[in-house]
């Protein structure tokens, strides 16, 4: 018989027990049957329903009950939590693996929304240490080394956590860029970064003639994406990510990206890119990353394929 591990998750913006009753907690049965409780009010969750997922036995009745679809219950192999890379806390988001790190090749990685590709681009990029599901206590490097020990991903995090690898992470989120820089001239903001002297090829690739001399403030979300992606590329640097390049672009915009980036990103670095588009990431990526899961419960990531085979 097939062991099971349990994910609970509790979308808590979404939990409202001083408007439900809360029937997740009145018609649990493992609360009405045994001496303990599988789902409580919790004072560290300022009075809402913590789920304990050893006591926890996954009949559904809380998810089914819950009037503001706050909580997902989810079974999985038990040899999965070996794969655990990440948590953010009791009842939330749990990540399993990571996209391969490759040198010398464009890691495409391709999936819904809210299954973890933008965590996994934060822990390969350095600005995220994983916790290795140690969410109450402090997430050390020892620890996520000692994790990949014998493995591909040990000497990439072996170096970046050494300071060996430089990192240019290109974000998802492009409307916060103008509240880091928050005044700018787009000529100048690109000149100032231009470490590769890649300026003119940039502006011309990318089509960035009209907004040049544009302040920062006053771009729309195209303008922003293209010169977040033009810094990303003027910058010197062992690992290139591009988390969603493409968002905010229409069909021409997105492929002066598409020219951009095989022309001009240097082949020997790691470089992974994310994005839904599949006419894009078949275009660019020598190899794909499918990221599978339930949004906000849980992530994974497949072995590497080929571009033709994970696209497909």
């Amino acid at each position: 018989m097939m062991l099971m591990a349990r994910v609970a998750t509790i979308d808590y913006e979404m939990c409202h027990p001083d408007k439900c009753g809360i029937p997740c907690v009145r018609f649990c049965p493992i609360n009405k049957t045994k001496p303990y409780k599988a789902i409580e009010l919790s004072e560290e969750k300022k009075g809402k329903p913590v789920i304990y997922e050893d006591k926890c036995i996954a009949c559904g009745i809380c998810v089914k009950k819950c009037p503001y679809k706050a909580i997902t219950v989810v079974n999985l192999p038990e040899e999965v939590e070996e794969n655990l890379i990440h948590r953010y806390g009791q009842n939330a988001f749990k990540l399993y693996g990571l996209p391969t790190p490759v040198e010398g090749k464009i890691v495409g990685v391709l999936g819904p929304n809210g299954i973890g590709k933008s965590t996994a681009m934060k822990i390969l990029s350095g600005s995220l240490i994983p916790n290795i599901g140690h969410f109450e206590s402090e997430s050390l490097k020892e620890r996520v080394l000692d994790k990949f020990r014998g493995t591909v991903y040990y000497d990439y995090f072996n170096k970046l956590y050494q300071g060996k690898l430089k990192v240019v992470h290109k974000i998802q989120y492009i409307e916060l860029v103008p509240k880091h820089i928050k005044k700018g001239v787009v000529e100048e903001i690109l000149k100032r970064i231009d470490e590769r002297k890649l300026y003119k090829d940039v502006v011309e690739l990318l089509a960035m003639d009209s907004m040049l001399r544009k302040d920062i403030s006053l771009l729309s979300g195209g303008e922003l994406q293209k010169l977040v992606v033009g810094a990303t590329l003027l910058r010197d640097a062992d690992v290139y990510i591009f988390d969603e390049p493409t968002s905010f672009l229409d069909i021409r915009e997105r492929l002066k990206v598409l020219m951009a980036l095989d022309r001009l990103l240097p082949r020997k670095s790691y470089i992974f890119i994310v994005d839904h588009d599949l006419m894009f990431l078949d275009y660019i990526a020598d190899l794909i990353v499918v990221a599978f899961g339930i949004s906000g419960s849980y992530g994974m990531f497949s072995k590497v394929y080929s571009a033709k085979a994970g696209i497909d």
